[in-house]
């Protein structure tokens, strides 16, 4: 699934990725596939039936199919959720008015199928082994092998993964890729960083120095240099951790039937690969296809059946928009929240104390007014 769309497409989609990977064409040959990550996002989009196809055919030539949910996306985002709410409310109760992507996605859903996106989404988790977070396993024989690592491990060869990068001849491929693709667009003030290609970590990270490079001193170009360096690594690792966030919030913690097992594999150490990897990971997947209980117990984490993730809730207080029991709960307990809790506790506090003073000085003259003797 490498070096097959042309990265001016735009409108490749989730959809088209599933759709590109074959699976069943792999089972038909007698194979087993191996998915390698990655996205989980897209991984989970194989294993379970999560999506709503909206388009016929993909097109992998680029300008020749103009991207629905692109064009609503230039939509002010109070207009936008503001269509959504007439024709589905539900979904609109969903999804934080902010949340262009997800609002347009929902529009765009409607309009090519004339169907609520709630619906589709609500007729998948009703399908037999579905649950609250989507429609039923694809394969039910699937297992998942989650190779994760301390966190401090993790970050250094993050880091060293880009030093590496860059000694394999990144900024070159960078600036081919500028040149044939993006300075155009620069020039022309067109620029996406939102979109297809351009969105993935590595390019709009070192924008200022592409765009600059041969424009200004060679001083400021090695300090834009290294500033798009240490965006890559800042970035590498923050996605690092919303993808091990994801693997425990989707899969450990996915309600509902037919969650395929996780099996953790410590890959802190490199040197021990052969012991902890290679030879359990071996062990694990010829279980699977011997049809037998494998060797060592998969992850378990205990999941709140009864947190929606899709409440919606308006904190008054911060004037903000807050969407699943789980980002509420967060939000509450947040440094803001409480600062403007404080806030107004204060102000509570002194327009109880004012009152409590005028009613004091009102108690007075009257007193006074009383011991005035009668003629």
């Amino acid at each position: 699934m490498i070096s097959f769309v042309d990265p001016l497409v735009s409108n490749y989609t989730v959809v088209d990725f599933r759709d590109k990977a074959h699976i069943e064409d792999i089972f038909a040959r007698d194979k087993i596939p191996i998915v390698v990550g990655g996205t989980n996002y897209y991984i989970e989009s194989l294993l379970w039936k999560v999506l709503v196809n909206t388009k016929e055919k993909s097109s992998l030539v680029p300008g020749t199919v103009t991207d629905r949910k692109v064009e609503l996306e230039q939509l002010d985002a109070v207009d936008l959720h503001r269509r959504l709410s007439q024709v589905d409310p539900e979904m609109a109760a969903k999804l934080h008015p902010n949340d262009k992507r997800k609002v347009a996605r929902s529009l765009q859903v409607f309009e090519e199928t004339g169907i609520p996106h709630s619906e589709i989404l609500q007729q998948q988790q009703e399908e037999e082994g579905g649950g609250p977070l989507g429609g039923p396993l694809k394969y039910p024989h699937s297992c998942i092998l989650w190779l994760h690592a301390d966190q401090a491990a993790l970050d250094r060869r993050l880091e060293q993964r880009v030093d590496d990068m860059l000694a394999a001849g990144l900024l070159q491929e960078l600036r081919d890729f500028h040149q044939r693709y993006n300075q155009e667009k620069v020039t022309e003030n067109r620029q996406d960083y939102q979109h297809g290609i351009f969105q993935s970590i590595g390019f709009k990270e070192f924008h200022e120095y592409l765009v600059s490079e041969g424009n200004c001193s060679p001083e400021t170009s090695a300090l834009l240099l290294q500033k798009g360096i240490q965006a890559l690594k800042q970035v590498s690792k923050r996605y690092a951790r919303r993808q091990n966030k994801w693997v425990r919030n989707r899969f450990l913690k996915r309600p509902g039937p037919n969650v395929p097992p996780v099996y953790g594999l410590e890959v802190s150490d490199l040197l021990r690969w052969e012991e902890d990897v290679l030879k359990p990971a071996l062990e694990i997947v010829e279980s699977f296809i011997q049809g037998r209980e494998p060797p060592v117990e998969p992850i378990r984490m205990e999941c709140d059946v009864n947190e929606n993730k899709r409440s919606h809730r308006v904190c008054e207080l911060c004037d903000r928009v807050i969407i699943g029991d789980r980002e509420w709960a967060a939000h509450t307990r947040s440094k803001a929240h409480l600062h403007h809790l404080k806030k107004r506790r204060k102000l509570e506090a002194a327009g109880r104390a004012a009152d409590t003073a005028g009613d004091s000085g009102s108690a007075e003259s009257s007193g006074r007014a009383g011991s005035v003797p009668l003629p």
